[in-house]
């Protein structure tokens, strides 16, 4: 056995390991799963399911990725989680694989922290740089755009869209769509403003900020119904990130929105 994989972990026929693969001790490897080149499991780490890690994620003690998912309805039918590169999932974090109803795969994106504690649950869509903080949850069929950020003990809604660049405050519990750079926060999820914080670390433009701000105060305060806002406001805008809240709220959703309030 390689020196980089302890003697106490197991690793089932037909799992495939990349160059460089670092396994810890007592971890177990199913036989269905792929680890990228580089990848590096902590001790007492469970891999399991049709699952594939991307290159140079590291996965720590106690955490199980890849069993199948919580739901009732799941009747043993090959679903599969896909992750991607350079993700770094901390200790006792679970990722559930997808159903059958559900498209049939989970998937994570690249450069993603997955903080202790917290869940991913089957069919989640999740993009890249997402931040998931310490005993958050995410529920079946969430889709997570690019660098959201969720907050410790935070629960999402199943079914919820939670647009690029949001943040989630601690404690929060969100049952609603969340537009793209939205401000998350109370324990029943209110939209209480914009990521500004998160806009400027990213080096958005100054006038793209203050575009973003005036279209919040249109969406809040404006005349008729939520979408008829974004209506409007997609008529008159010429900045490409009201563009992109525009295009959010007026796209498909099995939820309601969260509304500024």
């Amino acid at each position: 056995m390689s020196d980089l994989i302890h003697p106490s972990a197991v690793i089932e026929e037909g799992a495939r390991l990349g160059e460089g693969v670092r396994i810890g001790p007592f971890c177990h490897v199913g036989p269905e799963v792929v680890l990228g080149d580089r990848v590096e499991l902590k001790s007492h780490v469970v891999v399991t399911g049709n699952t594939e890690v991307g290159a140079d994620t590291v996965i720590f003690n106690f955490a199980v990725i890849g069993e199948i998912p919580q739901d009732l309805k799941f009747n043993g039918e090959k679903t599969r989680l896909v992750i991607g590169e350079r993700n770094r999932i901390r200790e006792h974090v679970t990722m559930n694989s997808g159903t059958e109803g559900g498209g049939g795969v989970t998937r994570v994106g690249d450069d993603g922290l997955f903080m202790a504690g917290c869940h991913v649950a089957h069919d989640a869509q999740v993009g890249n740089r997402v931040i998931i903080v310490n005993n958050a949850a995410l529920a079946g069929h969430c889709i997570i755009e690019d660098d959201v950020i969720i907050g410790g003990l935070s629960g999402v809604h199943q079914w919820v869209r939670i647009g690029r660049g949001a943040i989630i405050g601690a404690v929060t519990m969100v049952t609603n769509d969340v537009i793209p750079y939205g401000l998350v926060q109370a324990p029943r999820g209110k939209l209480d403003g914009l990521n500004l914080v998160g806009l400027k670390r990213r080096g958005v433009a100054r006038e793209d900020i203050t575009a973003l701000r005036a279209a919040f105060q249109m969406l809040a305060q404006g005349e008729g119904a939520f979408q008829d806002r974004a209506r409007r406001l997609g008529a008159e805008t010429s900045s490409d990130y009201v563009r992109e809240i525009v295009d959010f709220i007026l796209g498909d959703s099995d939820r309601s929105f969260l509304t500024p309030g």
